[in-house]
Parts: structure tokens; C-alpha cells; sequence
């Protein structure tokens, strides 16, 4: 009976101690709910979303198109993600073999000489195979056959690992349609911005025309006496600054040119632009951006972050598990002796079978550090969600702000170019009959070169609004 109460009494303190040892720490992760707003403004509830468009059609320009095929094929960045992408279902792969049983091949051979005045050297002595036989000595061992090991997947540690690096994968490939998504918008924006500055040359280049022909009208007045050195200075200087901002824009349009061939992938070569219809294109100001809702499925980058929040509420899961008890199965078969004579006999057969039942108990710092660590990652993953989804949102703001800003500034440029057009024949009819005076001719060149710039740069930024908007919506990766 003592006995029975001992043995029992052993059960009771293994059992409490094996508990204690699979005991979890608490862990400090709560989920927030943010509710995304229901619409961008009060009177828009319409769910047509452009994002649905292909770009081929949403952006419809040739030349255009042709690069941004070039670039999805060539974009060295694009490549370099696609390469991330394999290692990513490599990795599935990798996580999905460690819950399968490992099954090996062995071959082995060893030789060993125990001493004569030890254990194994004395047992050694007394056997025999035969009468009269004894082992040879030194002694071999000889091992041809298949070992197994199976950790079996009780907590779904495993498991789970595999399905967070199928999440992974998954957010990768997000990942890639975030930088389609990109990279068709920087080739717009460049694409535009080119044209822009082709027009701005022009400007340029006709307004150089007409400062040199003024400034010849000033030479022949100041021969005539009818004009002083002062207003040939001020022409010709007027001159010389355009003649500079030309350089300026000339400039400006190689770098754009050397930064489209760098987003396509290819050295420099002509790009092909029908620049003389920029002033006509159109932008609707009345774009159809749908409901905030539709981000969650159009947007990339908000859908890979939701997949890594997935990922990392798996990721603390598995770490979880490391606090409970593991069982390995490890089996042996195979044949063994001490000679290749005897390896292939019946006698020589081995196998063997061992189950091992281990859980942590003490320092389990390590263990609990991973927990802490897989804890915080998923409320940073959680955090990283809600700040992509909330910068999601204040970007389609913003774009549908400057394409409704922009359109108007546009056409109030446009207005006032016409009315500095005319000033300037004005001006110069009456400075030619001397009713006016050069520094009014000046004033009025001046205002009226400003006034075709920044026309053609609100122009340029309402064509980067919509090519902005596109892309905050999730447009450009179906």
C-alpha cells in the first residue's frame, strides 16, 4: 500500500510539474476596430470606381501604352521582386515538408577497439559465435538501412507555419501588383511632365522670336535717335534671360527622358509624344471614385498588409505552441553486424521504434522572449493595417481635391493668357507709333511668357492628379 501512495503521489507531482511547464504568459494584444468611412464626401454615394479600367483604356495614349509595356517586361525592380516572389512559395514548400515524415537512407561503418581491462574489452572476451570462435578484433560495425523521424503536429505548430509563409507568399504577390501599380503612375507622370516641358520649349522658343524682333526695332529707333542705350540693354537682356530658361528647360526634358528609359529598363532611345495635343487633353473632373470600401479590395498594398496581419496572428500561434508538450517518433530498420559475412543474414535484422513526449520546464526565457516578440509583431502588423488603410483613404481625398483645384486654376490660366496675348500685339502697336513706353512692352512680354508657363504646369499637374487618382484607388495591376 506505501508503495501504491508513493507511485501515486509521483503521478500527481509529474502531472503538476508538466502542467506548470505548458503554462502560457499572458500576452498584451488587442484588437482595435476602425470603421473606414462610408463615402469621401456626403453627396457622393455612386460606386462606379475607375480602378476597374484597364489602364490600356483608362490612359489611352499610344506612345504611352507602348512604354509601359516595355516597362512591365524590363523594369529591373519589377524583375528583382518577381525573384522575391519564388523564393516566397519556395519557402511554402520548405514550412510544408518540416510536418511530413522524414524518411533517410543510412549506410555506415565504423571500427572500434575497446581496451582489454575495460567493461566492453572483458565481455568482448568471454563471447563466442561458436564454439571456439570469438569476435574479431579490433571490432567492426557495419549498418545498411532507413531511419525515420516524425514530429507529430499535435498543436498544429507546424501547420500553422506553413499556412503564415502561404500568407507571405500571398502578401508578395500584392506586393508586385503595389509596384505595377507604381510603376504605370511614375510613367505617366514622366510621360506628361515631357510633353509639358516640350510645350514650355515651345513657348519659350517663339517668344525668343519675338524679344530678338523687338530688340531689332530698338536698335533701328536708337540709331534714329529715337531711343537711348538704356532700352537696348533692357531688350537685350530680356533676350538673354529667356535664351537661359531655354537651356533650363532643355535640360529639364533629358533628365525626364533618362528617367522614363530608367523606369522601362532600356538604354536611351527616342520617346515617341504627340506633344502638340497636351493643351487638349481632357481630365473629367467628375472621375468616378466609388466607396472607400472598394480600396479594400482594389488597393494592393492594403491587401498585403491584411495578409500579413493574417500572417502574424498565425506567427504568435505557433509561437504559442512551443509552450506545450512536443511527441517525436523516430523508427529505425535496417540490417547491422560486425562483417559484411554476416550483414545479409536473418539474424542481423534490426529496427526499432521510440516515442518522446518533451515539454519546456526550466529556462524557458528563450521561448518566452519569441512569444513577447511574435506578440508585438502582430500589434505592429495590426498598426501598419490601419495606418495603410487611413493613408489610403486621405490620398483618394487629396487627388479628387487637386483635380477639382486644378481644373479650375486651368482654365482661369488659360483665360489669362488669352488676355496677355492680346496685350502684348497691344503693346507693341503702340510702342511702334510711340504711344507707349519700352518698359511697358517689357512688363507685358514678361507677364504674358509666366502666364503660358504656368498655364502648361497647372495643365501638367491635373494630368498628374489624374494619373494619381488612378493609382490611390488601386488602379493598374488587374
Amino acid at each position: 500500500m506505501p508503495s501504491i501512495l508513493k507511485c501515486s503521489l509521483l503521478v500527481v507531482i509529474f502531472l503538476v510539474v508538466f502542467f506548470t511547464a505548458c503554462r502560457v504568459p499572458t500576452a498584451n494584444f488587442q484588437v482595435r476596430k476602425q470603421a473606414i468611412p462610408k463615402s469621401y464626401s456626403s453627396t457622393t454615394t455612386d460606386t462606379v470606381n475607375i480602378a476597374n479600367w484597364n489602364w490600356r483604356a483608362y490612359f489611352a495614349d499610344t506612345h504611352l501604352i507602348a512604354l509601359i509595356d516595355t516597362a512591365l517586361k524590363n523594369n529591373q525592380e519589377l524583375n528583382v521582386f518577381l525573384q522575391e516572389i519564388e523564393i516566397s512559395k519556395n519557402e511554402v514548400r520548405a514550412r510544408k515538408g518540416e510536418y511530413l515524415p522524414f524518411v533517410n537512407i543510412a549506410a555506415s561503418s565504423s571500427v572500434e577497439k575497446p581496451g582489454r581491462y575495460t567493461r566492453f574489452g572483458a565481455l568482448e572476451e568471454q563471447l563466442e559465435l561458436k564454439p571456439g570462435t570469438h569476435f574479431p578484433e579490433p571490432l567492426a560495425d557495419y549498418f545498411v538501412g532507413a531511419v525515420a523521424s516524425w514530429e507529430i503536429d499535435i498543436w498544429k505548430k507546424l501547420r500553422n507555419a506553413k499556412k503564415s509563409a502561404y500568407l507571405r507568399y500571398l502578401a508578395s504577390k500584392e506586393g508586385r501588383n503595389f509596384l505595377i501599380t507604381r510603376l504605370i503612375a511614375e510613367i505617366a507622370e514622366a510621360y506628361y511632365e515631357l510633353m509639358a516641358l516640350d510645350n514650355l520649349l515651345q513657348v519659350i522658343e517663339k517668344n525668343i522670336e519675338i524679344q530678338s524682333d523687338a530688340l531689332k526695332v530698338v536698335k533701328q529707333q536708337k540709331e534714329a535717335a529715337k531711343l537711348t542705350q538704356l532700352a537696348v540693354n533692357r531688350f537685350e537682356a530680356q533676350l538673354l534671360s529667356t535664351q537661359s530658361l531655354r537651356l533650363n528647360i532643355q535640360q529639364k526634358i533629358v533628365e525626364t527622358e533618362n528617367r522614363i528609359h530608367f523606369l522601362v529598363g532600356r538604354f536611351p532611345q527616342p520617346i515617341y509624344r504627340n506633344s502638340a495635343k497636351f493643351l487638349e487633353l481632357q481630365v473629367d473632373s467628375s472621375l468616378g471614385v466609388g466607396i472607400p470600401s472598394q480600396l479594400l479590395r482594389n488597393r494592393p498594398d492594403i491587401q498585403r498588409a491584411e495578409l500579413e496581419l493574417a500572417a502574424a496572428k498565425l506567427d504568435m500561434a505557433v509561437a504559442k505552441a512551443n509552450f506545450y508538450p512536443s511527441l517525436k517518433i523516430t523508427s529505425e530498420i535496417g540490417l547491422r553486424a560486425f562483417s559484411p559475412a554476416y550483414l545479409f543474414q536473418p539474424h542481423s535484422i534490426l529496427y526499432s521504434w521510440v516515442g518522446e513526449l518533451m515539454a519546456p520546464f526550466i529556462n524557458r526565457n528563450a521561448i518566452v522572449a519569441t512569444y513577447r516578440n511574435a506578440t508585438a509583431k502582430q500589434t505592429q502588423a495590426l498598426y501598419k493595417y490601419e495606418q495603410t488603410v487611413l493613408n489610403a483613404y486621405l490620398e483618394v481625398l487629396n487627388q479628387l481635391s487637386k483635380v477639382r483645384t486644378y481644373s479650375q486654376s486651368f482654365a482661369i490660366r488659360k483665360k489669362q493668357v488669352d488676355i496677355l496675348s492680346q496685350s502684348v500685339n497691344v503693346a507693341s502697336s503702340l510702342f511702334n507709333s510711340a504711344r507707349a513706353d519700352y518698359s511697358e512692352v517689357l512688363l507685358t512680354q514678361r507677364e504674358a511668357l509666366e502666364a503660358k508657363m504656368e498655364m502648361i504646369e497647372a495643365k501638367n499637374q491635373l494630368l498628374s492628379a489624374k494619373v494619381s487618382i488612378y493609382r490611390a484607388l488601386g488602379g493598374g495591376w488587374k
